[in-house]
């Protein structure tokens, strides 16, 4: 136990990123740019990001209905994380640094594969968006970046994997299983119905449903299927921060530096 803590926290960047305190330091940033810019918009829950959303609804039914409880959850989740794991409270700031760059390279690794299989899709530059709408949909698309992976990689990941190994799946079946299950509900939780006041959202198989009767839907659930896929990778390899800020970017280019056309 020792020598894997030890392993853990010797410094190297490879070790360091991976580190819950040192990927809540990273997030921290994002976190406080999200709930801050909703509270700057005046937006309130109609400017919340669709995972945001639907965790608050799960928590309303628990009681918890005060907006500070789920940002908090994902604080007090990496700390109990970083607890378990017996890790260092030392935090090497300077990984920080390469960790937002390797966010900014998987984000554009993203775009290139996206472009590799756009199907007829085209990226042009947003030259006509007015400020407002900009700073709308970034703030929007950071949110997707911090609550879809604490929701599909933070959450159902270890979980899954938990249950892939209590029915005794080897580790390398159950990683690979979590990995694709997780994706996939990943994908397909951006095809669910609306969720009108309080109201359940729609069944998952109608999700499917609805995707396998719209061919023009093909691309998309397969291309985020596959980025469920790489964000889920980016979780065991390179830690949640980097999760985070990959899946932000990658959002925030697409979404606002860039705008497909079909």
């Amino acid at each position: 136990m020792t020598s894997s803590v030890s392993s853990r926290t010797d410094g190297s960047y490879w070790n360091e990123t991976r580190r819950p305190l040192t990927c809540l330091a990273f997030v921290l940033p994002w976190l406080m740019a999200y709930e801050g810019g909703l509270w700057w918009l005046g937006g309130g829950d109609a400017l919340r990001n669709g995972a945001d959303s639907w965790l608050r609804i799960g928590l309303a039914a628990l009681g918890g209905t005060a907006w500070w409880i789920l940002p908090a959850a994902m604080v007090v989740v990496l700390l109990v994380w970083h607890m378990a794991a017996g890790d260092s409270w030392r935090i090497h700031w300077n990984a920080l640094g390469g960790m937002l760059s390797e966010s900014v390279l998987f984000a554009f690794l993203l775009i290139l594969l996206g472009q590799s299989l756009e199907r007829g899709q085209r990226l042009v530059l947003d030259v006509g968006e007015p400020l407002l709408g900009v700073a709308v949909r970034s703030i929007g698309f950071v949110g997707a970046g911090l609550y879809e992976e604490f929701l599909f990689r933070l959450c159902l990941i270890p979980l899954a994997y938990a249950i892939c190994r209590a029915v005794l799946l080897p580790r390398s079946w159950a990683l690979g299983v979590t990995l694709v299950a997780t994706s996939f509900a990943f994908s397909v939780a951006h095809y669910l119905g609306p969720v009108p006041d309080g109201q359940s959202l729609s069944l998952l198989t109608d999700a499917v449903a609805r995707v396998q009767s719209h061919r023009e839907l093909w691309f998309g659930f397969a291309f985020r299927t596959i980025a469920g896929l790489v964000f889920g990778g980016l979780f065991c390899l390179r830690g949640f921060g980097i999760a985070v800020g990959a899946h932000a970017l990658y959002d925030i280019i697409v979404g606002v530096v860039l705008v497909a056309e079909l």
